[in-house]
């Protein structure tokens, strides 16, 4: 299980195909390859597929307990040097898309496309509060604080609590590009959104970006790309974006 040291972090990361690098950029409370399982087999077959772990997330380590997007967003720039490689496709759900945003805006020399799911232009913070560990708690939803406490207790050594809080804090102020850095997204660019995915809209989004290429999911909700989900019908489609690039 490889690990790579970025600074004051060691960064857990899966890897699986051959080709070009395609960098997979998980969601809150999700891990590198939880997020994206349905997508493991299909393009592996084409990519050198990564999925990392985030800062603050399933396996990685870190002496903090401090993470946020853009955070991750210069994570994932570091990592990128460590393995040497120069650009990647990034393919980012919900927060996951934040961060490839904010990778694609800053970092533009690394970004040779960006596909998301799941992602917004600005935050949405309903629902957040819900997830307070005094709230799950309250709710007595112990089912979720045991996901959370195995799923990333490397990564909170226990502290699962902390891990949820900046979780919700992440979540309520993000992603908050400002204009300019919209402006500095000059890579292809496709944009995925559920009809029914109450964090986004393709709509928002191809207004900040107006040359992306944004595909709406009939019946679609949060996670589309998920098993059972239309994970068959977005494969070939995010392949054939690739492709093109």
């Amino acid at each position: 299980m490889p690990y790579v040291k970025l600074k004051n972090l060691d960064l857990y990361y899966e890897e699986f195909g051959r080709g070009e690098t395609l960098l997979f950029l998980h969601s809150h409370f999700s891990r590198g390859l939880l997020a994206f399982s349905a997508q493991i087999l299909p393009f592996s077959g084409n990519y050198r597929c990564l999925y990392p772990d985030f800062r603050g997330h399933g396996r990685t380590r870190c002496d903090s307990l401090e993470w946020n997007s853009r955070m991750i967003a210069d994570d994932m720039a570091d990592f990128m040097d460590a393995l040497g490689i120069q650009s990647a496709h990034l393919f980012g759900y919900s927060c996951g898309a934040y961060v490839g945003c904010y990778m694609a805006a800053k970092y533009p020399e690394k970004v040779k496309s960006l596909v998301t799911v799941g992602g917004g232009a600005y935050p949405r913070v309903e629902g957040a509060d819900s997830f307070l560990p005094e709230t799950l708690l309250e709710k007595n939803d112990t089912g979720f604080i045991e996901d959370m406490k195995s799923r990333h207790y490397d990564a909170h050594r226990g502290d699962w609590q902390t891990y949820l809080r900046t979780t919700v804090a992440d979540w309520k102020t993000h992603p908050n590009l400002t204009d300019d850095e919209w402006a500095a997204i000059k890579c292809p660019v496709f944009f995925i959104n559920g009809e029914n995915d109450p964090f986004g809209t393709c709509a928002e989004l191809k207004e900040k970006v107006p040359f992306g290429k944004v595909y709406e999911v009939k019946g679609g909700g949060h996670r589309p790309h998920f098993v059972g989900e239309q994970a068959k019908e977005l494969n070939p489609m995010i392949l054939d974006f690739l492709s093109s690039c």
